[in-house]
């Protein structure tokens, strides 16, 4: 039997929108357009803000999206490691998600003004071009989104209208945690059940049928979308790669049509909890992620989907764990609002100190997927060629760089936020507190063993085999150790560590408790990554240095795994 009493509770309150022909019908010529001001928001089914303004217009909204300068372009770098903040994974998923908007609203007989520019500097100039009333846009949490909100209520000279709207499984609204969470529950098992025994699930908002044309003085004027190589002109170029999960491309169409596929179409939800560990092909977890983290698709039409599915086909511990998985980017959202800047710092929600070794070399060899660790090398050099990775994987990159490189993990989250095509900073910066244990983690000195879990999930070496070339000819146990293979095992397949593949960068694992082995000999290695070492040098973070003011573990820790490491995932 299944105990998935989850979340079924059905929002009691009226429709916050009247019906839209009515007010079309009554409205007066004179009516003054308002603009609609696109985020990371970027759909027009299931959008609050969208209906609200269309009500509020009477159908005459101005469309617009920026491509803020400050989060992709070739200015847009990351503080501690000086990665660019958006790379061209997901510059081109972006750029593919602005171009469905654009023809969604087209349809709808509007369109989508696309302009290169600070958001305070060019949402005024088009008040100002379209007599425009007001502003309407969805709210963010995170420093540096909520300070350009507080640029631009300061220069646009009418009144702007945020909502919280659809970003979240359960509105901000609904919870009794306080304006900003100041009351949230400290380990989401705690959160979760609250908001599964009475928070409800809001329904699905309408999608408006039509909408007025553009004004005349902006519509034969809508602003180029930028190409990818326009945005990531000092990035080096990339193809699409074969092995490739998935070939993911952005915009509400895909990510309508994904979700489509993964529960009505295939089934494949129903078997979800049994195969998420999975490490290749497209089916072996939902990967609504990219969709979710740019706005196409809401947690919250994902959720009444999976409610229609149990309905109508089955509903099982699959089912309920991937709408376990929307809470916990619930959670993160909620803890970013609540510790505000603290989650870009050093120190976390946690405000810890941890004494970061400085070796920029070995930064670099977690980033080329060159560490000497095969599982962490693998998807190193997946996340690189493709901009995706996958939950298991992401949880043991992410261990070996802050427990057992003892690197500091802004490192590893500002290098995610470069290539991941599913970055959002309270996922992503949630998730990376809690992995270098200064998070939301009620287990602490939490730690994977990234030789046991390849062996445990990459039980015949499949995965590490596609993705490092050079360890092809290797078998099982070896191409998961290959530093600790016996004598002649490398060379009679014409491997020699440090010159076809890495020595390691570390000679122990988990700070030092669990020695590595050398080849011949019972005795630890000796290599030039040995554990000691200054701090981390560079400073700096996403949310400056003042005072604060979210693949996240999938399920409750379950003590140690036999089979190498924790049991919990973080949901990244």
């Amino acid at each position: 039997p299944c105990h998935c009493n989850h979340l079924l509770l059905v929002y009691a309150g009226e429709n916050d929108f009247e019906p839209l022909a009515p007010i079309m019908a009554t409205a007066t010529k004179a009516a003054r357009p308002v603009i609609v001001w696109f985020r990371n928001d970027l759909h027009i089914q299931d959008n609050d803000v969208l209906l609200e303004a269309v009500k509020a217009s009477a159908g005459r909204i101005v469309p617009v999206f920026c491509f803020d300068p400050r989060q992709v372009g070739p200015e847009a770098t990351s503080r501690c490691g000086e990665f660019p903040k958006c790379g061209r994974h997901r510059a081109r998923f972006l750029v593919e998600t602005v171009q469905d908007l654009r023809n969604n609203l087209r349809q709808l007989g509007s369109g989508l003004l696309v302009r290169m520019g600070k958001p305070e500097e060019v949402l005024p100039q088009l008040v100002q071009q379209v007599s425009a009333a007001g502003v309407y846009a969805h709210q963010e949490v995170c420093s540096e989104e909520t300070s350009v909100e507080q640029a631009v209520k300061a220069s646009v000279g009418v009144p702007l209208t945020l909502r919280w709207g659809g970003v979240t499984l359960c509105h901000r609204d609904d919870l009794d945690f306080g304006v900003n969470c100041e009351r949230l529950p400290g380990v989401f098992t705690t959160f979760r059940k609250v908001v599964e025994a009475d928070v409800p699930v809001r329904p699905v908002v309408d999608t408006p049928k039509l909408l007025s044309p553009l004004p005349e003085t902006v519509a034969s004027d809508l602003g180029a979308i930028p190409t990818v190589d326009e945005l990531c002109s000092n990035q080096p170029a990339l193809e699409l790669d074969e092995r490739s999960v998935l070939h993911f491309q952005g915009g509400e169409t895909t990510g309508r049509a994904r979700v489509n596929y993964y529960l009505w179409d295939s089934d494949l939800i129903a078997t979800y909890k049994d195969t998420r560990n999975g490490l290749i092909g497209g089916d072996y977890s939902s990967k609504f992620s990219p969709w979710l983290a740019h706005g196409c698709i809401t947690s919250r039409w994902i959720y009444h989907e999976i409610a229609r599915y149990e309905k109508e086909r089955t509903q099982n511990q699959s089912t309920y764990w991937l709408v376990f998985e929307l809470l916990w980017r619930d959670y993160f959202r909620f803890v970013a609002l609540q510790h505000g800047t603290a989650i870009f710092k050093e120190g976390g929600v946690q405000r810890k100190h941890i004494q970061w070794r400085n070796r920029p070399g070995d930064v670099s060899a977690w980033i080329e997927g060159k560490t000497g660790f095969p599982f962490v090398d693998a998807n190193m050099r997946e996340l690189l060629a493709t901009g995706f990775m996958s939950n298991r994987g992401r949880q043991n990159v992410a261990s070996f760089l802050t427990k057992d490189a003892i690197l500091d993990w802004r490192l590893g989250a500002e290098w995610f936020e470069a290539m991941l095509l599913d970055h959002d900073p309270c996922s992503n910066y949630g998730n990376w507190n809690y992995a270098a244990g200064i998070g939301n983690d009620p287990r602490q000195g939490r730690h994977f063993n990234v030789i046991k879990q390849g062996k445990t999930y990459d039980d015949a070496g499949d995965y590490v085999r596609l993705w490092l070339p050079e360890l092809r000819s290797l078998t099982m146990p070896h191409c998961h150790a290959p530093f600790a293979a016996a004598d002649g095992v490398l060379e009679e397949h014409g491997i020699t560590l440090g010159r076809e593949y890495p020595k390691p960068i570390v000679d122990r694992l988990d700070g030092g408790r669990l020695p590595l082995l050398n080849f011949n000999a019972r005795k630890p290695m000796k290599t030039p990554g040995h554990m000691k070492g200054s701090s981390a040098g560079r400073g700096g973070h996403r949310g400056g240095s003042g005072s604060g003011h979210e693949s996240k573990s999938k399920g409750k820790a379950k003590g140690k795994n036999k089979r190498g490491g924790q049991r919990v995932q973080t949901g990244w």
